[in-house]
Order: structure tokens, then C-alpha cells, then sequence
């Protein structure tokens, strides 16, 4: 009989060390508690020694970064942008701050992320596009050196969407900066957290200082506040910063920790009509969140409205739906799949670009993908109940 958890078993909770407390104290202690201070120096710093990049601005969010970075790559109302399909609505919502029209590209099996082949056809139909934002799912990264060929191809500017993979390498180079312009995220359930914030990473000097300025209300180097363009409130605080410098300190302890999990349940799931989230072999993702894919011919019968599930179990079969309920009814953390950007109702009248006609991929790892919990608190014993779960469902 598997037992269930009597405290909740979170998705992926933040792991605090000690060090994090003692940089936030130098901010009191100074009195550094607004958007200066040594704290985001620093971490803008350590943020650039990691990555290998040149220039890292602070900011309150992940979402904050890629709209600048939306900004910075020139895209203005009217403008269309290719957009990964399979993402969270942050990844796509600045395109619309700007008064972009995002169309969709959908995914590949071998990454879930934006497939080449359908973005070359984006480019037949929408021959003026010049912005290309490629999220790496769940922290494995796309293909990008393709996807960036691609874009040189067209003479469109790359925006790569790093929110949830800090950490991972593809071919050796560390996601985050393959884009003109990257955005990564220290919410409080990523790799690292500052409990919300997040960074612009750029090599191009001129970028990185526009984007500086653009943070703190653009205001001009003048004795009074001088405005001549439109600014925003986005500036991280030195306080939060100091929670991501003692995070970074812990940040490949994190990384192996989320692989454990991983292939914990890699192993364990053997044995299942299940497959875990791909990579390829030439990447290393930071294993962020694990999630399973239901073999089709082990799929129940599913149905999903735009609010409500429902299931019909059936022998050796089962679905996301009634894997996230028997999750929930132990008093554990699952999460369905993002549901495709071109299935929300606020982007039913945009375009979306498959590799080919009546393939819809981002729509079937949807339907038959789940996410489980990845917490790296989580010790051997709770996860094999969480496997145990898991095999009850078939």
C-alpha cells in the first residue's frame, strides 16, 4: 500500500543554503535595500564568469528581460515574430507589449522544442519577419545552432528564451547565449532562484547599457529627471540579489541533483509504456523539471475543455489527468504539460506553422506528457513512491 506524503511533495521548490541570508544581511547592513548595490554588481558578474558572456543586466523578472529584449531587437506594432508554441504564456506575452503579432512554431520530438523544419516554412509565408524567440523547454535546449543559421539565413535577430534552462550546454556552449539578446529567469521554482527577478544577457555593450536605462524609467544623465524615452520600473533589487549570489554558489550542486531525479525515474520507469522528456546527444540540459510521455497505444481515453479534464481508465492504460489526480490525492505536486500557445482562446485568431500539414506535435506531447515532481529536497525513498503512484495508474 503506498503511503501518502504528509508534508506536500513540491514540483520544484527553492533549495536555500545559508550563504543566501548572509549576502541579503550585507545589503541591511549597508543599507543598500533598493536597485544599487554590491549584491547585483556582483551577481551580474557571476551571472557573466558562468555563461561566458559578456554583459548581464538585473532585472525584477524573466518576463521583464524578454521584454527588453523585445524592445532591443526592434519589433514594433504590426510586426510579426515566430514564437515557440510548446512555452508558458511569459515566453510570448511581450511580443504583444510591444504590439507584435506572435505566429507559432511548432515542435519536434526529439527536444520538444521549436522545430527547424517548420520554422523554414514560417519564413516562405512570412518572408519579413525578423524576430525569433526559441525557448529551451524545461531546461533542454533546442536546436540551436540550426534555428540561428535559419535566422542568419533571413536576416532575422535570434531571442533566445533561456527562463528555464541556466545551466545547460548545448555542444559544450552554455545556453543563454546563443541569441543577440537571451533572458533567464530566478523565479522562485527555477534552477536557482532570487524568489523572483531576472537577467538580460547580451554580448553587445551598447544593448546591455539601453537596457540598464530603459529598467530604471530611462531617465537621461541630466541634474533633474530627463525623459525622452519610454522607461520602465525593472531594475532588480540589491536585496534579492543577494539571494542569487548565494544560490549561484550551489548552482551545478542543483544541476546534478535535478539529473538524480531524472534518471531515477528513468530507471524506475523502465518497465512502463512511458518515455522521459528528450535531449540530444550533443546537449546537456539542467534536467529542471522530469517529465513523462505516454506511449499512444498506452493512452485512456482523455478529454480536456478549456477548463475541466475528465478520463476513462482502462487496463495497462492510463493519462496525464489521471496521473496529476492520483498525484494530488497522495499529497503530491504534478503539473500537465504548458498547453501550446496556438490552443489558448487569447491566441485563437494567430497562425501557427507546423513541419507538416495536419501534424500538430505540440498539441500531441500535450495531450500525452506530464510533469513530475523534481524537487531535489525529494529523497530516494519519496520518490519511489512517486514512481509507485505512477505504475498504479497502469
Amino acid at each position: 500500500m503506498i503511503e501518502k506524503f504528509e508534508k506536500k511533495l513540491w514540483l520544484s521548490s527553492p533549495t536555500m543554503h545559508g550563504e543566501e541570508q548572509e549576502f541579503v544581511k550585507l545589503a541591511f547592513d549597508t543599507n543598500w535595500v533598493s536597485t544599487l548595490g554590491e549584491n547585483i554588481n556582483k551577481l551580474e558578474e557571476n551571472i557573466c564568469d558562468y555563461l561566458g558572456c559578456d554583459y548581464a543586466v538585473g532585472l525584477s523578472s524573466g518576463t521583464s528581460s524578454l521584454h527588453l529584449a523585445v524592445k532591443l531587437a526592434g519589433v514594433k506594432p504590426g510586426d510579426t515574430v515566430f514564437c515557440s508554441d510548446l512555452t508558458f504564456s511569459a515566453s510570448v506575452n511581450p511580443v504583444t507589449y510591444e504590439g507584435g503579432i506572435p505566429v507559432f512554431i511548432d515542435s519536434e520530438y526529439e527536444t520538444w522544442n521549436m522545430d527547424p523544419a517548420a520554422l523554414e516554412r514560417a519564413f516562405e509565408k512570412y518572408p519579413d519577419t525578423k524576430v525569433v524567440i526559441v525557448v529551451n523547454l524545461y531546461g533542454t535546449p533546442a536546436k540551436l545552432d540550426e534555428i540561428r543559421s535559419i535566422c542568419d539565413k533571413h536576416g532575422a535577430i535570434m531571442i533566445e528564451d533561456a527562463a528555464e534552462s541556466l545551466g545547460a550546454t548545448y555542444k559544450g556552449v552554455m545556453t543563454g547565449t546563443f541569441g543577440a539578446y537571451n533572458a533567464i529567469s530566478f523565479n522562485g521554482n527555477k534552477i536557482i532562484t532570487c524568489s523572483t527577478g531576472g537577467m538580460l544577457v547580451t554580448n553587445d555593450k551598447a544593448a546591455a547599457d539601453t537596457a540598464r536605462k530603459w529598467s530604471t524609467q530611462s531617465r537621461e544623465k541630466a541634474p533633474w529627471y530627463q525623459h525622452v524615452d519610454t522607461g520602465y520600473n525593472y531594475r532588480m533589487s540589491n536585496i534579492i540579489a543577494g539571494i542569487g549570489r548565494g544560490q549561484m554558489l550551489h548552482i551545478d550542486e542543483h544541476i546534478a541533483g535535478k539529473k538524480r531525479v531524472f534518471e531515477a525515474y528513468k530507471e524506475g520507469f523502465k518497465d512502463l509504456p512511458v518515455t522521459m522528456n528528450p535531449y540530444l546527444d550533443n546537449s546537456e540540459p539542467n534536467f529542471w523539471l522530469s517529465c513523462i510521455l505516454i506511449n499512444k497505444d498506452a493512452l485512456c481515453e482523455q478529454t480536456r475543455g478549456e477548463y475541466k479534464a475528465e478520463f476513462i481508465s482502462g487496463d495497462g492504460k492510463s493519462c496525464p489527468t489521471e496521473i496529476f489526480e492520483q498525484l494530488l490525492k497522495y499529497n503530491a505536486e504534478g503539473r500537465p504539460i504548458w498547453k501550446p500557445m496556438h490552443m489558448q482562446p487569447i491566441f485563437k485568431d494567430n497562425d501557427f506553422i507546423t513541419a507538416v500539414d495536419g501534424v500538430d506535435v505540440s498539441a500531441d506531447i500535450f495531450e500525452r506528457g506530464l510533469c513530475l515532481p523534481s524537487d531535489i529536497k525529494m529523497t530516494e525513498e519519496e520518490q519511489q513512491r512517486v514512481i509507485e503512484i505512477v505504475k498504479s495508474c497502469f
